[in-house]
């Protein structure tokens, strides 16, 4: 693969795998945040226990609005380089927790890595300018 160049327009294919991915990220990371924010009993009820957070709506609340805030800045292309940032933030504080409690590798500690992968992946394909500062180059 070839490096971009800052300014290029991404090709038909790369923009359709880039909103797909971002496409994915966004519903769940939305599905997240509105249930912690309109239901947080329910988010309580389904959290694993031991992961060390008070589990009361008043923490729920704060946890939607920290991922809700960057998701949607996520969203608007003029800003999404700062809301993949603030959101990998958040997955590695979801990441640590897991890890710090011992869920398990695989379906739990890393599950905040996948969804970042996806995240960057996204808007790798769709932003030349994340192309340009993380390239892929064949060997």
């Amino acid at each position: 693969m070839t490096d971009a160049v800052p300014g290029a327009v991404p090709a038909k294919g790369q923009l359709i795998a880039g909103h797909l991915l971002s496409g994915l990220v966004i519903l769940f990371l939305l599905f997240d945040a509105g249930l912690k924010l309109a239901a947080p009993e329910t988010a309580i009820k389904y959290s694993p226990p031991g992961l060390g957070w008070p589990l009361d709506v008043g923490t729920m609340h704060l946890l939607g609005l920290l991922l809700l805030i960057p998701t949607l800045l996520y969203i608007w292309p003029r800003t999404a380089i700062l809301g993949a940032i603030l959101i990998t933030a958040y997955l590695g504080g979801a990441v640590a927790t897991h890890v710090r409690i011992g869920s398990p590798l695989l379906s739990h500690s890393l599950f905040g890595v996948y969804l970042g992968v996806m995240l960057w992946g996204g808007l790798w394909f769709r932003d030349p300018r994340v192309r340009a500062l993380i390239p892929l180059r064949a060997i």
